[in-house]
């Protein structure tokens, strides 16, 4: 195995150590890593990226790696083994999925032992030899929905969705998502050189992976990489070319690019100076303006209320596990209620943001409906000065299955495709 493989398996191994040890969320060890003079620093891109793919795959379908190790060990390993265990889990995603030659997985896994439990290095030897032989056996027999779906979310999904679309839904994130870009003007000029497909959303879809800097249009600030379903909420604000648009908890500006190509004037608040900062960075790199503030969306005030408020609201992110899988493991129903409690705040803020007879676009990237459904639906018993404004299918596109009985927007990872799962909900002040 060569030094530059060995170098990406070893950064793989410290992002799974800070993620699944220590509780860190993926995006934030990636940054930790290669910002903080990490292993991920001192790779070339490809290596990087290849660290990041062996990472994600093991994080996607952690529940079926475990339990290959666990029908190959034979007794269980103890807490103390956790840089075996790792190991372990990196030979088990190239053998299961990402079709790594046997000999490369097995010198890899132990190679990646060294110096941190040498005493263990045989048996990682061992196991990863049993793994590569018997991989395509044990993935035959096992139930890859059930595996690598926490038992709380399969709870609280079939109860909302029902059993079949739950099945569906986690299939389509144990999948490797498509590029979705959303571009200033003309995708359809593109879809050549980028090898892609225009999509209902006006989105270019890309197959495949790559090195997103390296893509053409990129340096050129032709387009912004955004998921089709996040390009929605703003399709509901209706025509805002020349208006001004408050957007609450920007960060990091995917919608903020969409207003700002669309010709509104934007003023986009978030309370993360790195997110902003980011933000900053994307709008530079497309030639996009907007005002912006580092502030706490609760205490902030404007000078005067707005006609059009797009309010994407902190959540746990349940929509978006076919590209953050860490949060299959990261996110409790803890985290949801919390969640839950600071959007009410938030939509109470919005509205006092908002003129009389304008438009509020309330969305979270969660499919809890506890962070979607059930907090609109406790704002109007409230008695707050709003209504819900129901969404055509033509303002979507067409696409009407989207579309709530009650005139939500409900997306879900299998829609179309594949999508991330988003909810978003248009409201109108009275006079």
């Amino acid at each position: 195995m060569s030094d530059t493989g060995h170098r990406s398996r070893s950064a793989a191994m410290r992002l799974l150590g800070r993620i699944l040890d220590r509780g860190q969320m993926l995006d934030e060890a990636l940054v930790d890593e290669q910002e903080g003079g990490g292993r991920m620093a001192k790779l070339a891109p490809r290596d990087r990226a290849f660290a990041r793919l062996l990472t994600v795959t093991v994080l996607r379908r952690l529940g079926q790696i475990d339990d290959a190790i666990d029908r190959c060990l034979d007794k269980p390993l103890n807490r103390a083994a956790k840089p075996a265990r790792n190991a372990l889990r990196l030979a088990g995603a190239q053998t299961m999925f990402l079709g790594t030659p046997a000999h490369a997985v097995v010198d890899g896994a132990v190679r990646l032992m060294g110096s941190r439990q040498r005493h263990l290095s045989g048996l990682v030897n061992a196991v990863s030899r049993r793994l590569t032989r018997e991989a395509g056996a044990i993935l035959a027999t096992q139930d890859e929905v059930r595996l690598n779906c926490p038992a709380w979310l399969w709870r609280s999904w079939t109860a909302a969705y029902g059993e079949e679309t739950t099945e569906e839904m986690v299939a389509g994130m144990l999948l490797e998502p498509p590029l979705d870009l959303t571009f200033k003007a003309k995708p359809e000029d593109w879809t050549e050189t980028l090898q892609g497909e225009i999509l209902a959303t006006g989105s270019l879809r890309r197959e495949g992976g790559g090195i997103i800097q390296a893509l053409p249009g990129f340096t050129e600030g032709a387009w912004w990489v955004q998921d089709t379903a996040a390009t929605l909420p703003v399709a509901l604000m209706g025509q805002v070319e020349g208006r001004e648009v408050l957007e609450l908890c920007a960060a990091p500006g995917g919608k903020t690019a969409q207003l700002a190509a669309l010709g509104a004037r934007v003023t986009a608040i978030d309370s993360a100076p790195k997110r902003m900062a980011l933000l900053h960075d994307n709008l530079e790199r497309l030639g996009l303006q907007a005002e912006t503030m580092v502030a706490d969306v609760l205490k902030w005030r404007p000078a005067k209320p707005f006609d059009f408020i797009l309010l994407d609201a902190p959540c746990s992110a349940t929509g978006t596990i076919r590209r953050h899988p860490d949060i299959w493991h990261l996110r409790t129903a803890k985290d949801v209620a919390a969640a839950a409690d600071l959007q009410d705040k938030m939509l109470q803020a919005a509205i006092k943001m908002l003129a009389p007879g304008g438009i509020l676009v309330f969305c979270t990237c969660s499919l809890q409906p506890e962070e979607g459904e059930a907090r609109i639906e406790a704002l109007l018993a409230s008695g707050a000065p709003v209504s819900r404004l129901p969404v055509k299918a033509a303002e979507l596109f067409g696409l009407d299955m989207l579309i709530t009985l009650q005139g939500d927007v409900r997306t879900l990872p299998h829609y179309e495709g594949g999508m991330d799962g988003f909810y978003a909900c248009r409201l109108l002040r009275g006079d």
